[in-house]
């Protein structure tokens, strides 16, 4: 029994006429006071980490999908604030659900801002401009095929100060940045509220029938959870030897490391390891250990991390027979997000994440249909209390919020056939990976092909036309780098929500909103002002290669009138064949030991593969000689691991900080 459960009990035994059902209902739901401190913390996930990033040179703050930033702020709230306020009175103290509900605002910020939407978006819009010159034809290949109302200006002299800094007192030039970044909003809203609805509609599925285990949320969970009969100032988990001894491994060598910069005479501890390179360093492997990794994956069912190490094995295996035989190529008019592996590897995982969303829809078809017979009105209506919107409200915005998007993708020049098909390509990779991080806990992902490559490859260049090609640039700002994303935050949220808010969850989907909102406006203002004072390209590397490279690969379309290539859906087809395959084995014969979950990312096990491996055999030997019971009591120890590993980030943050000034 948790800590607010067990007030409420107490409480009411103790004194039954005096506890109200308001009351009651109060302990155990989110609040309006949480919510003015998620935005106050969404202030820093947006703005504080656009400012580390691009002036203490410490970026990954609001990186990947297991977000450290939100993490440590909770850590600094349940572990320092919280018991500070509770010494002066412990009804002052945020319960357990509020502080779920503030780590749910700040998950949600976390996608939105650096490393995020916001990244890339500014320096996308102005690109084009500042970029084009006389040698590479901009100016009359690709700026007048750009809409007027989608970018700030096509004069170089509204957006060179963006770049290079603008002279002393002349600050950001807000009548030219308002219109443009309002014209975007609804837009960059509609995508994220989207993503929302989807994990509305997937939750019950995924949480109650087929009970995910969503590694990434068991950390902050133990973080806000009570003791059951004794609450304390200091959650329990914090009382954990284990876990202290899990942290320090790891917080000690990445202290020591982050600190040479400061401290040079000290000596640096390699557990990164090194890489192993074959066939003419064409192709490499890294032999080293990830501390969150293997926390993580210790976390996870043995037959998903099996099928991880096993399918990365073999992925590496593939990618040394291709190489060997010579059959492996690269398409040059695909982007960089999709030649990481050659053009088979790529398209046949994109198949294999295919088929995986596709599969997890159609176990949940039943459920969707039910949600969707109750949006229209018909049928038996089913409980929708316990989800953060009503059914029929998430359809309602789903639906809005597609067809927007599809408008504005059209009036930007993508041809309307096409506009659904490249909408349900990408948000199936959204889906897929979403899905893979809610089983398999694998923190650093991302696509093995973006969707705006595959139909460059799949349909051609004749089919898109110049501003179809110009069109998928602009999109690269929320569907090419997926490496955080609001609908992996948001299904993370749920079930953090599952476990830790009883009542009023309907407050969670507008805490969301507005921390988008929040950390959306105060990433965009931050990024503005120092951009414009010291410089963008003197600050991040999203103003160089990250901001231009899209639109040399439209430059480079544009010259090339090419049709479907044939080969490429083949290759789509065995990846999804393959993977077909897979999930069959794993619904018809229960001995099948390896999950399919491995197959789609085989491509990017590679950095990861040795910790997958380690974790697994350690669970493995714990659970045939210890049992659960010894898994139980070693969890602690690699939840620390989890913390230790990224908890010196915000720690030499502070340390540069202080340094800077």
């Amino acid at each position: 029994m948790c800590y607010y459960c067990w007030q409420v009990k107490t409480v009411s035994d103790r004194h039954p006429k005096r506890i109200g059902l308001a009351r009651l209902k109060s302990l155990l739901a989110p609040s309006y006071r949480a919510l003015l401190f998620g935005v106050l913390g969404c202030l820093l996930v947006g703005g504080g980490s656009q400012y580390t990033d691009m002036m203490l040179k410490r970026s990954g703050l609001t990186g990947w999908f297991y977000t450290p930033g939100a993490l440590i702020l909770l850590m600094v709230v349940v572990l320092g604030a919280n018991p500070l306020v509770g010494l002066l009175r412990r009804r002052w103290m945020l319960r357990p659900p509020e502080l779920a509900q503030i780590y749910i605002m700040w998950i949600i910020g976390s996608a939105v801002s650096t490393d995020g939407f916001v990244s890339y978006f500014l320096p996308q819009l102005t690109s084009p401009v500042y970029y084009a010159t006389p040698e590479n034809n901009w100016s009359v290949d690709l700026l007048p095929h750009v809409p007027v109302w989608l970018i700030p200006s096509y004069n170089l002299a509204d957006v060179k100060d963006l770049y290079e800094g603008a002279a002393q007192g002349k600050g950001v030039p807000w009548g030219l940045w308002l219109p443009v970044i309002l014209r975007w909003v609804p837009f960059a809203l509609a995508l994220h509220l989207a993503m929302i609805t989807i994990m509305v509609i997937l939750r019950k599925q995924w949480v109650e029938a087929e009970r995910l285990v969503f590694p990434m949320t068991q950390l902050p969970v133990a973080m806000i959870q009570d003791d059951d009969e004794n609450p304390s100032l200091v959650k329990p988990f914090f009382k954990s030897w284990a876990m202290w001894l899990g942290f320090a491994i790891p917080f000690v060598i990445h202290t020591n490391n982050g600190m040479i910069q400061h401290f040079p005479w000290l000596a640096r501890i390699n557990t990164g390891g090194y890489y192993l390179y074959f066939f003419e360093d064409t192709l490499r492997l890294l032999i080293g250990m990830n501390f969150m990794m293997i926390g993580f994956t210790f976390l996870v069912r043995r037959e998903v991390s099996l099928g991880l190490w096993v399918f990365g094995a073999l992925g590496f295996a593939q990618a040394a027979l291709f190489t060997s035989l010579g059959v492996e190529s690269h398409e040059p008019m695909f982007s960089h997000f999709s030649s990481r592996a050659g053009v088979i590897s790529s398209h046949q995982a994109f198949g294999a994440f295919m088929v995986l969303a596709l599969v997890s829809l159609w176990n949940a078809r039943a459920h969707v249909l039910q949600v969707l017979r109750q949006a229209l009105g018909r049928g038996a209506k089913q409980d929708d209390s316990g989800e953060i919107l009503s059914y029929r409200a998430a359809v309602i915005i789903l639906t809005v919020s597609l067809t927007y998007m599809g408008i504005w993708l059209w009036l930007c020049g993508l041809p309307a056939w096409i506009v659904p098909i490249y909408l349900g390509l990408a948000f199936l990779l959204f889906l897929g990976i979403t899905r893979i991080i809610a089983e398999g806990g694998v923190p650093y992902l991302f696509a093995p092909m973006i969707a705006s490559d595959f139909i460059v490859g799949g349909f051609g260049t004749r089919a898109l036309g110049p501003t179809g090609i110009l069109a998928l640039s602009f999109t690269y700002m929320w569907a090419s780098d997926i490496i955080n994303f609001v609908m992996v935050s948001c299904a993370n949220g749920l079930k953090v929500a599952e476990e830790s808010v009883v009542r009023g969850r309907r407050l969670l989907f507008w805490s969301m909103v507005v921390a988008l909102v929040v950390s959306f406006g105060s990433s965009v203002w931050v990024l503005l002002e120092v951009a414009y004072k010291h410089g963008g390209l003197n600050t991040s590397h999203y103003f160089a290669d990250q901001s231009y490279q899209h639109f040399d690969d439209a430059a480079m379309r544009m010259q090339t009138s090419v049709g479907p290539n044939w080969d490429y859906w083949g290759y789509t087809a065995i990846g999804a064949l393959i993977m077909g395959l897979l999930v069959l084995l794993r619904n018809t014969f229960i001995w099948w030991p390896i999950h399919p979950i491995g197959f789609p990312i085989s491509l990017v096990m590679n950095k990861m593969l040795v910790s997958v491996f380690l974790a697994w055999l350690i669970k493995t030997i714990v659970l045939e000689y210890g049992g659960p019971r010894l898994f139980k009591q070693l969890r602690p120890f690699f939840l620390g691991l989890i913390l230790g590993d990224f908890f010196p980030l915000g720690f030499l943050i502070l340390l540069d900080a202080l340094a800077k000034h």
